[in-house]
């Protein structure tokens, strides 16, 4: 899979092996970060399009992380995922730039259609 790079953010150690290994394994470039911060710098050295976020993470959550990366990255594609669904958290995710919602636990081949499709939307946008 040519440049197909995903970037996985969640504070729960088990969780972000867990994806890597699912996306590594159908064929997926993944980075990791347990943090914010560390996800900002390998969004900025990285040519990553498709990210997923954990909402509840410390110091800065995934709500404001998405806000930061469409700001550099207006063009990325953002999901978020979290153990605490709620109307307005889909609401306000949807706000902020996240192009869908997932509670935990995500079903793994609704993230594998999902990543596909980001890819497949970033291709149709390349030829325009």
């Amino acid at each position: 899979m040519e440049n197909k790079k995903i970037l996985i953010v969640d504070d729960e150690p088990a969780i972000l092996r867990l994806l890597s290994q699912l996306f590594t394994k159908a064929g997926y470039d993944v980075s990791t970060a347990e943090n914010a911060q560390s996800a900002l710098n390998i969004i900025e050295e990285s040519n990553i399009m498709v990210m997923f976020f954990d909402l509840n993470m410390p110091e800065m959550n995934g709500m404001e992380l998405c806000k930061r990366v469409k700001n550099l990255k207006p063009m990325s594609i953002i999901y978020a995922i979290t153990g605490y669904a709620s109307l307005f958290e889909l609401l306000e995710c949807l706000n902020v730039g996240f192009e869908d919602y997932f509670k935990k636990p995500v079903n793994i081949s609704t993230l594998l259609k999902t990543a596909e499709s980001a890819f497949e939307k970033l291709n149709r946008w390349k030829k325009m």
